[in-house]
């Protein structure tokens, strides 16, 4: 254990829900969310979100949302950009895997998207992980393989995601408008 790591003070979501503004808590760790994310990034999700609920119209077991918390431990509390969930919450919070998630990047979270919280997720078993970039107007979808994320497709027009019992075939032209 390094000197910082025994010194550091060590959170949990009772001190997580008492703090003001948008924070995200990863092993122990608080991390701000603030400022608020630009209006391009706002503007990606909304449409993310839409794209996937009318690829899920068919679906009555698999729900869009928007950030949400999402408790993985009682030290651990992250809040997607776009979630995927194919169960009933039952709690104010997500206690389980969705089974997709998607972060829509920016410079000063990219890092974190694509190391910590791939990880985290990798762990969680969350079968997709969608990475977009909106100042490179790049998707990467990555699919949880034999405990490993592979990259299956980057850029894609289409894409259909195999969600439990529901499929759902997204269109991304449309995204970046």
């Amino acid at each position: 254990m390094s000197i910082a790591e025994k010194y550091r003070p060590h959170y949990t979501y009772d001190d997580y829900v008492e703090w003001e503004g948008r924070w995200e808590l990863i092993e122990g760790m608080p991390y701000a969310m603030s400022p608020l994310p630009v209006p391009e990034h706002q503007r990606i999700s909304l449409n993310l979100c839409m794209l996937l609920q009318d690829g899920l119209k068919d679906c009555k077991q698999c729900k869009v949302y928007p950030p949400i918390d999402w408790k993985i431990a009682d030290d651990t509390v992250v809040q997607p950009d776009v979630l995927i969930v194919c169960n009933k919450i039952e709690k104010k919070y997500l206690d389980f895997s969705p089974i997709l998630v998607a972060e829509i990047l920016s410079p000063s979270t990219a890092a974190k998207d694509r190391g910590l919280k791939m990880e985290l997720y990798r762990m969680q078993g969350v079968k997709y992980y969608c990475l977009i970039d909106w100042q490179f107007k790049k998707i990467e979808i990555y699919e949880l393989l034999a405990d490993a994320y592979q990259p299956v497709s980057v850029n894609p027009d289409t894409f259909q995601f195999l969600l439990n019992t529901c499929k759902a075939d997204i269109n991304f032209q449309n995204i970046w408008e």
